[in-house]
């Protein structure tokens, strides 16, 4: 069974940070949101795994909140 890395992963951070920031380049904040959950589903769609984007969805969570809370209305 597959888990998401969370280990550097990426061979240049620093090149893929400028490539994300420039990419929202001109965009309203809108045009920017729609940017990030589009490739949200791009890369979840080339991830494939349930598994693993679980794994990647209760990461950010905690990282964005500092705990694993579920969402308001979910048990």
């Amino acid at each position: 069974m597959a888990s998401l890395i969370t280990a550097p992963n990426v061979s240049d951070a620093d090149a893929l940070y400028a490539e994300l920031i420039a990419c929202h380049d001109g965009l309203s904040d809108e045009q920017s949101q729609a940017l990030n959950a589009a490739l949200v589903l791009l890369l979840a769609n080339h991830v494939g795994d349930m598994d693993v984007l679980r794994e990647a969805i209760a990461e950010a969570r905690r990282t964005v909140c500092g705990a694993a809370a579920p969402p308001d209305g979910a048990d």
